[in-house]
């Protein structure tokens, strides 16, 4: 394998479909063959920067400029924006806390699988010896899981950014994940709520006291998941607070918790999660192992062309994702 202060790096290693420079460059300069060194733990990205003295976090940190010392190190740079721009995603990641299986794919089409098989036949009973065996039919969706862009355009000149320290441009960057990151949570809970377009949107219960919330609305709401688990609930800022005005949500150590720890525990031992984006008085609960499917074309997309010869003044960054409903029956909308 080739050491990684030989590899030739150029704007070509950004067209291997499905893949990013990352990937590329642990094919030529696998991280296995480090093992025992000094550079042990490092992936091959990384070492790039190494070999290089690309510094870009810490109060050190190099300037912008310092990617552009050669045409080499200026190939690095697409793909230091798109890991800043991951990490800024997966650090407000609420998708991940509710989706059962994320799939990528290559293209734009792509249908799902669906298999909701009727009361009866969930339950396992006794087959007698010769006696028919109860089917769980599984079949394709009829429509195409919808896939939306989402990003933003990073809209400066190089002249501005040249001297900016990677550390705080970092910081600029992660805030441009974390709003892909709200974006594709706001389309997964429209796709809890409405369905994916295959006559699968949610099972609505109202409250037995209009317009007022109690625990005994949540208990009714968890009885009607058999056969799945409520073990997630996803609510809105006004929600959220009368979920945790209950009497029910003033022992201690539901107290204790939410104080100490910020984190949110229902009396029913499910995980609340905050969604501002939800609209009305609407609670959407879900059993996170089997409700959502999030299909991915591709990874976070740069302009790598524009980033590598310095034209940052339309420079997209961009996220494909869809959402396909697994279990029709494994969501439910409980209404205020």
């Amino acid at each position: 394998m080739a050491n990684y202060e030989t590899i030739k790096i150029d704007k070509s290693m950004y067209g291997v479909c499905g893949r990013s420079l990352t990937q590329t460059l642990e094919q030529l300069d696998p991280s296995e063959q480090y093992r025992g060194t000094s550079l042990e733990g490092t992936d091959a990205f990384q070492r790039q920067l190494k070999r290089f003295d690309i510094k870009v976090k810490g109060k050190n940190s190099d300037t912008v400029e310092k990617f552009f010392q050669t045409s080499s190190s200026a190939a690095l740079f697409p793909e230091y924006i798109r890991r800043a721009v991951f990490t800024g995603v997966e650090q407000n990641n609420v998708v991940g806390d509710i989706v059962a299986a994320t799939t990528k794919i290559d293209g734009l089409d792509y249908r799902s699988i669906a298999s909701d098989p009727l009361d009866e036949s969930k339950e396992l009973k006794p087959v007698a010896e010769g006696a028919f065996i109860p089917e769980t039919k599984i079949k394709i969706q009829s429509n195409l899981v919808k896939l939306i862009k989402r990003g933003r355009m990073l809209v400066s000149s190089y002249e501005a950014l040249r001297f900016q320290r990677l550390d705080l441009f970092t910081v600029t960057l992660k805030q441009i994940g974390a709003y892909i990151g709200r974006m594709q949570l706001s389309d997964a809970v429209n796709v809890l709520i409405n369905g994916d377009g295959n006559n699968n949107h949610a099972e609505v219960i109202n409250v037995a006291t209009s317009g007022k919330l109690t625990y005994d609305d949540l208990l009714n709401f968890w009885g009607k998941f058999a056969p799945y688990e409520l073990n997630t609930l996803l609510a809105s800022t006004e929600m959220i607070q009368s979920i945790l005005a209950l009497p029910e949500m003033q022992d201690s150590r539901a107290g204790l918790d939410f104080h100490g720890t910020g984190k949110l525990v229902t009396p029913m031992g499910a995980t609340l999660i905050h969604v501002p984006s939800i609209s009305g008085k609407k609670i959407i609960g879900l059993d996170k192992n089997c409700a959502l499917e999030m299909v991915q074309s591709g990874d976070i997309v740069t302009d790598y062309d524009k980033l590598i010869d310095r034209q940052l003044e339309r420079a997209a960054i961009t996220c494909t994702t869809g959402f396909s409903k697994l279990f029709t029956g494994a969501a439910k909308v409980l209404s205020i």
